[in-house]
């Protein structure tokens, strides 16, 4: 559907406004915008629907905040109640700005979920694994792993219980949930199991060229090197300010000399490809406008920071500024839902070769 490259940039594009920005009017609109492309491209697919649980502990995170700030929180002009002061912590007056304040945390925690069920439930993660660098490829496939665990076994649970309800069983309480873990760890077992035997058959961690002595020392120490040079980079930058410039030469050479040493360790990894995954339009079209709201974001934090971060507490006010311009630029990230292809609707059988140029 898109490439992979154009989903690592929309998710990147979305990452930076959902971190880095607490105005709760821009991160409505990434939210929004988010869930246009989650609900687009996402929950048509099983994958989607597994991420679909992220979004509901992202909905309890937004609920939750909201008490636990207000009743830790107790500064403010408006008092809405007041709780004996005696009481520890929670104690003492329980006010609106520390209300709005947390709900606020929990809009920026919802949109950080949504953004990453988005990409997560939108993005190929076989090719995901491929574009990892060749020095990362272990770590990319415990990181895939990872990724797609979690909703392989919501996707298993839910198949589960479906089958126990057509058998008549009901959970009426926390001892009827064990019908429901024994056999959903059973099946997690059994895909651990599969999936360790399939890489042994594909001879995962063979297509690695080994090292003589003299070169896995060479590494290790050029390694060694390149850290304590990122080390003494960042101390001369915190210690001693007048020095900034050797300072960062000497933390840009030590960060040049560990991408050289992980390139160096990439070349012994040996991989190949059936078929490159096709780059189209709609891919650019996208690129460019995550380009867009990046450079945005970036223009606004440099001359107008102040519309970026709201704060309830006196003296500010409890309504958030709010440039136009901005938000609309936020508004692209829903430009994927937009150019994503649309099944075509057949009103026959398909004929026989197309279905063997689908097949091939």
């Amino acid at each position: 559907m898109f490439h992979t490259w154009s989903w690592l940039i929309w998710l990147f594009a979305a990452a930076i406004p959902a971190f880095t920005l607490r105005n709760p009017l821009y991160l409505v609109l990434v939210l929004g915008a988010g869930w246009i492309v989650y609900v687009a491209l996402g929950r048509t697919t099983p994958m989607g629907r597994g991420w679909g649980s992220f979004v509901k502990l992202g909905l309890f995170l937004l609920a939750f905040t909201i008490p636990f700030n207000a009743l830790s929180i107790h500064l403010g002009q408006i008092i809405l109640f007041r709780l004996p002061a005696s009481w520890p912590i929670i104690g003492g007056p329980i006010t609106l700005e520390a209300v709005v304040a947390g709900a606020v945390s929990g809009l920026a925690l919802l949109t950080i979920l949504v953004a990453f069920a988005a990409f997560n439930a939108g993005v190929d993660h076989y090719q995901l694994l491929r574009a990892t660098p060749a020095f990362l490829f272990q770590a990319g496939v415990i990181v895939s792993i990872a990724i797609t665990f979690v909703p392989q076994m919501v996707l298993s649970a839910r198949e589960i219980r479906e089958a126990q309800r057509i058998r008549g069983h009901r959970f009426r309480g926390i001892r009827d949930l064990l019908p429901l873990i024994m056999p959903l760890l059973a099946n997690a077992l059994e895909r651990a199991i599969q999936l360790a035997e399939t890489m042994e058959a594909r001879g995962f961690g063979r297509m690695i060229a080994p090292l003589s002595r003299r070169q896995a020392m060479l590494s290790q120490l050029s390694l060694l090197l390149a850290l304590l040079s990122v080390l003494a980079g960042l101390f001369v930058i915190a210690y001693s300010p007048a020095r900034g410039t050797w300072g960062w030469a000497t933390l840009i050479l030590g960060v040049l000399l560990i991408l050289a040493v992980f390139v160096l360790q990439g070349r012994r990894v040996h991989r190949t490809r059936y078929r490159r995954l096709p780059w189209h339009a709609r891919d650019t079209a996208v690129v460019v406008a995550c380009a867009v709201v990046i450079a945005a974001v970036a223009i606004a934090r440099a001359r107008i920071p102040e519309t970026l971060f709201y704060s309830p507490y006196p003296p500010n006010s409890l309504l958030p500024p709010f440039q136009p311009l901005l938000g609309g630029v936020l508004l692209l990230l829903a430009l994927p839902a937009v150019l994503a292809p649309r099944p075509q609707a057949t009103d026959g059988p398909q004929p026989a070769s197309s279905a063997k140029e689908y097949v091939a």
